[in-house]
């Protein structure tokens, strides 16, 4: 505390005799401390408090003044108006006894501090007037270092609110409101998540609002994409390593799983993962211990483990490239993100959100979309998913026109929408009038790439795309090259 700065008190004090004994005591540090207002009842204080919200710093009061409202009651409710004003009770309950329990029930009330007003032989000033001058001056300090953390904490929950606005699930549909609702209900948890879907499809999305809506929200959130790393690295990025512990390790260094300590860490294409790592990862979820590259005691941490994968790890169990006992423990809540083809009211919607939100970064005009092309976005089977949609509404900017159309939709994502859809309807293969006739040939191919990726975005890989169209992996490797979609 600097000497310029004065400490603002209000007095709930009944009695004028120790009023004036109250005002006596603290007139040495009159420029440091001062009694702004003084009151006789509770009622009186709180109305008060209200009106000058912010204002005082201290609140020294009688615990038996007159009124209803008085004591620890009168505690609690100034509390309630503001959390860090700090209270200091003055007494003479307590002059002949210890009373433990009185002085407890205080302190649970929020009471900083309190004191005997007096024993019968001192009439000019509070009794203990040291320490009661010296309690000012702490509670200032307490109430100081009070209001600098509730402003971190503002900072923070602006930052957390901020972060989930611009990682907020968008659309209308059942799909989009479903996973809303297993965010909202899986978040205060601490089990596992494993995320599963496609490619694009906005499974980091979900880990994010999952963290930031969590009690962890003011804690770390690291994002790993387990298939970036090489193998050989894998082990000493998730749990570190120590000084020496390999030839180049000239320092030590923290794991993901430290960095990530009482917050989450998000575990991308955990598929990806090589065996070595697997098991270190399930010692991790079951112990709660990293064991680091050079050390050997092992290190505990307490981290929420968020996985994602695009492909099936079941099968993946099957081929030996997976550890069953691992994806039990990641697997315990489930969170299934559709493919954008399923979610078919929600493609406008997200259309017109990056249209929005690229255009003003962009500082360009928002083109209208027309009918037509409203129809082509819709009907499009999206093989890259939300990703895709995003990618290209930030092309369509790029040609600065005011009505985006079938053919712009066209040029900006390279193909011909309009041929392969000439010949089918949503429904099948019901035939409409081109104005041009395919060969038989021409249409064979219009078939099976259209075929070959409506079944790819139904399978959860490529191993089980090929077992629904009745075809051996070689075979379904070949076709899919000839036709352009590997």
């Amino acid at each position: 505390m600097t000497n310029s700065e004065q400490i603002k008190v209000l007095l709930i004090e009944d009695e004028e005799f120790d009023a004036r004994r109250v005002e006596n005591t603290i007139k040495p540090f009159a420029g440091r401390i001062k009694i702004c207002d003084m009151v006789s009842d509770g009622k009186s204080a709180m109305d008060l408090l209200e009106l000058k919200k912010n204002f005082y710093d201290i609140v020294i009061m009688d615990f038996q003044i007159a009124g209803g409202l008085r004591g620890e009651q009168l505690v609690k409710k100034i509390k309630d108006i503001d959390p860090s004003l700090q209270i200091i009770v003055i007494t003479k309950m307590t002059i002949n006894i210890t009373d433990y329990e009185f002085a407890h029930g205080l302190i649970e009330a929020g009471a900083f501090w309190y004191c005997t007003k007096y024993p019968g032989d001192i009439e000019e000033y509070i009794y203990q007037p040291t320490d009661f001058i010296m309690s000012i001056f702490n509670a200032y300090e307490r109430r100081k270092l009070i209001k600098e953390k509730q402003r971190s904490t503002q900072k923070l929950r602006k930052n957390v609110e901020d972060i989930l606005a611009g990682k907020k699930i968008i659309g209308i549909s059942e799909a989009a409101n479903k996973l809303r609702e297993q965010i909202a209900k899986y978040s205060n948890s601490n089990v596992p998540v494993l995320i599963s879907g496609f490619s694009g499809t906005g499974k980091e999305l979900v880990a994010y609002n999952l963290h930031y809506n969590s009690p962890r929200k003011y804690e770390n959130f690291v994002p790993i994409n387990c298939g970036g790393i090489p193998d050989q690295l894998i082990e000493s990025e998730l749990f570190g390593y120590e000084k020496g512990a390999f030839t180049g390790a000239d320092k030590s260094k923290p794991g993901l799983f430290e960095i990530a300590n009482h917050g989450t860490i998000f575990l991308d294409e955990i598929s990806e993962l090589p065996l070595s790592a697997q098991v270190k990862l399930l010692r991790v979820l079951q112990e709660g211990e990293v064991e680091k590259i050079g050390r050997t005691d092992k290190i505990k941490v307490d981290v929420r483990v968020i996985s994602a994968s695009n492909r099936n790890l079941e099968e993946e169990i099957k081929e030996k490239r997976f550890r069953e006992d691992l994806y039990y423990r990641l697997n315990v809540v489930p969170i299934s993100v559709p493919p954008l083809h399923q979610r078919k009211d929600d493609i406008i919607y997200l259309a017109d959100y990056f249209m929005n939100e690229f255009a003003i970064d962009m500082g360009k005009e928002i083109p209208t979309i027309n009918e037509d092309a409203m129809k082509v976005l819709i009907d499009y089977n999206w093989p890259g998913n939300v990703r895709e949609l995003k990618n290209l509404v930030q092309r369509l900017l790029f040609y600065d026109e005011k009505i985006v159309t079938p053919e712009l939709i066209e040029s900006a994502l390279g193909k011909k929408i309009s041929q392969l859809d000439a010949y089918f309807g949503i429904d099948g293969v019901s035939f409409k009038s081109p104005d041009q006739p395919f060969s038989l040939r021409q249409m064979e191919k219009i078939f099976r790439e259209k075929y070959f990726k409506y079944i790819r975005n139904q399978a959860e890989s490529d191993s089980e795309a090929a077992k629904k169209l009745g075809l051996a992996p070689p075979n379904y490797y070949r076709m899919c090259k000839e036709l352009g979609l590997k």
